[in-house]
């Protein structure tokens, strides 16, 4: 019965079928619900039989309930924690800088005050 489900619930259920969009899940023995894809995991999944198979037992979140027409949207990823982000990845590193450190972009702050600088000369011209 749908009406025993909330959103914000976290239960176990067991996979009954794939499809290329997504899992579903039977919460009891006369509810099933979807996990979608994106629902599956953390980050990119490309195929869900990488992840999951017709059987598995599960932990999903209830995200939403819809009565009306007997659906039941869950996610396996809103119970896993989230991947940690790696402090010193190369990706967001900013490039060595060699030699002249006054070439390239000057910083905000550094044209900030030029700006300013700029904006009090033009108001003091425009007043004369």
């Amino acid at each position: 019965m749908i009406d025993n489900f909330e959103t914000g619930e976290i239960l176990e259920g067991k996979v009954t079928g794939i499809q290329p969009y997504g899992a579903f899940v039977a919460l009891d023995d006369e509810t099933q619900g979807l996990v979608h894809i994106s629902e599956i995991t953390h980050g990119y999944v490309k195929d869900i039989n990488d992840y999951l198979t017709v059987g598995d037992d599960v932990k999903v979140k209830i995200l939403n309930v819809d009565a009306e027409n007997n659906k039941v949207s869950l996610s396996i990823r809103a119970t896993q924690e989230p991947p940690k982000k790696r402090v010193n990845s190369q990706k967001n590193q900013a490039p060595e800088q060699h030699g002249n450190t006054n070439s390239g972009f000057n910083t905000l702050k550094e044209k900030l005050d030029e700006w300013i600088k700029q904006s009090e000369e033009r108001e003091q011209n425009y007043k004369k």
